[in-house]
């Protein structure tokens, strides 16, 4: 759920950032299913997902949060280092973010015609409503809320903001180192394929 992320590391390629938007949406083999740029933007979305998962400071950051949030710790990261991202966002993109935010949109509508029906469905409120809040903690609350009312079951998602808000110094702490271990990561991963 770290959209923010996956669109900021996409690069200027809007296939790319397309594609890696789609991640979340897209399951199973890739081969044929789309254009090329289009399935690098997806496997970039899995690889950075399988960098984040494997990496000492998210993982650190799911530690921190306290055991009640479960298997619910790796999604409140996602959301949290996404907020940090934004929160800070001048410090690592020269673009400001309302303006990445409309160019991004306009991207993803775009490619709107080879994305799933869901993601689709979500993008308006994705642009227009999470984006923009996700640089205050309230924002995030809001989000969490609305994702947990979205999962159908019960689960802490919506006390995420209390939780970012206990840990905020230590967990802001793990996103700067995590941040341009990632950039160096998506770098590197853009260029074998290039």
């Amino acid at each position: 759920m770290n959209i923010l992320a996956h669109l900021a590391f996409s690069g200027d390629d809007p296939e790319i950032m397309a594609g890696n938007l789609m991640g979340d949406f897209v399951k199973g083999p890739l081969a044929g299913r789309y254009p090329p740029r289009l399935t690098l933007g997806l496997e970039l979305h899995r690889a950075i997902d399988s960098f984040a998962n494997g990496h000492e400071s998210f993982t650190r950051s799911k530690r921190r949060l306290a055991p009640s949030f479960g298997h619910y710790r790796g999604v409140l990261v996602d959301v949290y280092y996404d907020h940090f991202l934004a929160s800070e966002w001048e410090r690592y993109r020269a673009e400001p973010l309302q303006s990445f935010i409309t160019r991004a949109r306009a991207i993803a509508i775009g490619f709107a015609s080879l994305m799933p029906e869901r993601l689709v469905q979500l993008l308006p409120p994705m642009f227009d409503e999470w984006l923009p809040s996700y640089a205050e903690s309230a924002g995030i609350g809001r989000v969490l809320r609305r994702m947990s009312a979205r999962v159908g079951r019960p689960n802490p998602l919506a006390l995420g903001e209390g939780e970012l808000l206990r840990c905020y110094r230590e967990l802001r702490g793990d996103f700067l180192q995590f941040h341009p271990a990632l950039t160096t990561f998506v770098v590197d991963f853009i260029a074998r394929r290039e």
